[in-house]
């Protein structure tokens, strides 16, 4: 079984909102928005196959910090107050290598809960 690769760098982004992960044979940015709505955390992913929850209003989520969790991965802590969840260098290089399925599959997932990236604003004035 290979190896996950490991990225030789890693920049936080914080105006752009990114995520760069600089890799060998290249790099790749990850807006912090999408590394939110996939947290491999147990309040995303759920507990089990299909208890999930689908990630709302998260449009313009920012990351405040990235720590190394031992030798195997990252833990990302973003401006909503969301910091669990590891994120493993074989799923962050899924994530990078996969962006686009994963995102177009997001997007979809919205319109079918009838739900949007932006915050609801209602009751918070």
């Amino acid at each position: 079984m290979s190896q996950s690769p490991i990225p030789n760098n890693i920049k936080l982004h914080k105006k752009s909102r990114t995520l760069e992960l600089i890799y060998d044979d290249g790099s790749f940015e990850l807006e912090a928005e999408f590394l939110r709505v996939h947290s491999p955390s147990a309040e995303v992913r759920g507990h089990g196959i299909g208890n999930g929850t689908l990630q709302t209003g998260k449009k313009f989520v920012g990351i405040t910090g990235v720590e190394a969790s031992g030798n195997y991965a990252l833990k990302i802590i973003f401006d909503d107050g969301h910091d669990s969840g590891l994120y493993t260098w074989k799923y962050l290089h899924d994530l990078a290598t996969q962006h686009d399925e994963y995102w177009q599959k997001y997007l979809q997932n919205l319109v079918d809960a009838g739900e949007t990236r932006d915050q609801n604003l209602i009751g918070k004035f």
